[in-house]
């Protein structure tokens, strides 16, 4: 899945909406002591007050919420595990009969906590339904409605959410006109903020991928690998700050530890070029792997590079000889001040594209940071004139 392709299913969780059918709720609340169910309710969607459609909606959208490879990690399942779990999700995809949902649905909640302590109660809750995407742009001239021919795909949606105990509050009891402390047992579910969840089958374009998951973390960078790997059987996965450092610790290496600005915003370019070529294509996003790496370095200006040096710097810090880099999780955001410079003087941000007016130089035995600019540089309403020359 790209980020296009999650905005696309993510917008139709809003009610009336004819292009969603959710068809059953399933929700199971966990203890924390024990981690055993202490109850578990079914009932079909529409079926909810309006109130609670709503909250679920939101939630539901949370999950689907974040940047890729920073909240969201598209997965890919191991080709061989015990009880697998694309098997569950795949009988309860194609279950006719709730019930039967209901059972594959309760086998993942057993892997979800086995050998797992919750500190707050917690409540999963499962959805599954059709999302209908129209196979022509809508246009208000054609004769025929955009909705008249439309691609069906089926899906599992699943949110972790934890309690939350109610706080103690003072009331006024208008009928006994006295102040008291309010007493409410009923414990709060957080549905604003999901702690982890899932969908199920991936989705590119208008097809459906059985051996990838969507998975949501709860914090960005942060998944949970024993979700990943033991409840939902998926294989690792790096996050965008990870390959991020890679790809940093392989050009340091290559470099020697030290580059000039021109040479950086090079790198920056021919990598934004490789994704926006990809964009025009309509692919999904570009990789790079030693040898990608290695001309990207040679056309940018790096001296005395070959693709033994890069090989050997990748494997110093990633096992996977065959491993490709994410190219849009090492180039900072193209069109933003994304590039944030940090002195003691003063912080700068500056975007990639930009950076290429940005020099570190020696000026009167001293090192300075000099900024090219095109215009007058204004401070507080006031114009600044020139005060040196560097020749």
């Amino acid at each position: 899945m790209n980020q296009k392709d999650i905005a696309n299913i993510r917008k139709q969780f809003k009610l009336d909406n004819d292009l969603l059918q959710i068809t059953d709720i399933f929700n199971v609340y966990i203890r924390k002591e024990s981690s055993d169910i202490y109850h578990q309710e079914s009932q079909p969607f529409s079926m909810l007050e309006r109130e609670q459609q709503e909250l679920f909606m939101n939630n539901f959208k949370k999950v689907l919420t974040g940047q890729l490879d920073v909240k969201l990690f598209e997965v890919k399942f191991q080709d061989q595990a015990e009880d697998h779990t694309r098997h569950i999700l795949h009988d309860g995809l194609q279950a006719d009969d709730v019930e039967d949902w209901k059972e594959q649905m309760l086998l993942i909640v057993e892997k979800m906590f086995k050998d797992v302590q919750y500190e707050k109660d917690m409540v999963v809750t499962f959805i599954r339904g059709e999302y209908f995407k129209p196979t022509k742009r809508s246009s208000e001239e054609a004769e025929v409605s955009d909705r008249d021919e439309v691609y069906t795909n089926s899906f599992i949606l699943c949110s972790i959410n934890q309690t939350e105990q109610p706080k103690r509050t003072l009331v006024f009891d208008y009928i006994e006109k006295e102040f008291k402390s309010s007493v409410v047992v009923d414990s709060i579910i957080n549905l604003a903020s999901p702690k982890a969840g899932f969908l199920f089958p991936s989705f590119t374009d208008n097809s459906a991928d059985i051996n990838r998951v969507l998975y949501s973390a709860g914090k960005a960078n942060k998944p949970d690998e024993h979700f990943i790997e033991d409840v939902l059987n998926g294989e690792e996965i790096m996050t965008a700050q990870e390959d991020k450092a890679v790809f940093e610790f392989v050009v340091n290496e290559v470099v020697g530890g030290q580059v000039d600005t021109h040479t950086l915003s090079n790198v920056y370019e021919e990598i934004n070029r490789m994704m926006d070529e990809d964009e025009e294509e309509e692919e999904v996003t570009p990789t790079l792997d030693y040898k990608d790496v290695e001309r990207v370095l040679k056309v940018s200006g790096v001296e005395d590079v070959n693709a033994d040096k890069v090989e050997m710097a990748f494997q110093k810090v990633v096992d996977d000889e065959k491993y490709e880099l994410k190219a849009s999780s090492i180039v900072p955001k193209y069109t933003s001040k994304s590039i944030k410079i940090e002195t003691k003087v003063a912080n700068i941000s500056i975007s990639p594209k930009d950076l290429k007016y940005v020099r570190q130089v020696n000026f009167n035995g001293k090192r300075c940071l000099m900024i090219e600019v095109d215009e007058d540089t204004m401070i507080e309403g006031f114009k600044l004139i020139p005060e040196a020359s560097l020749g």
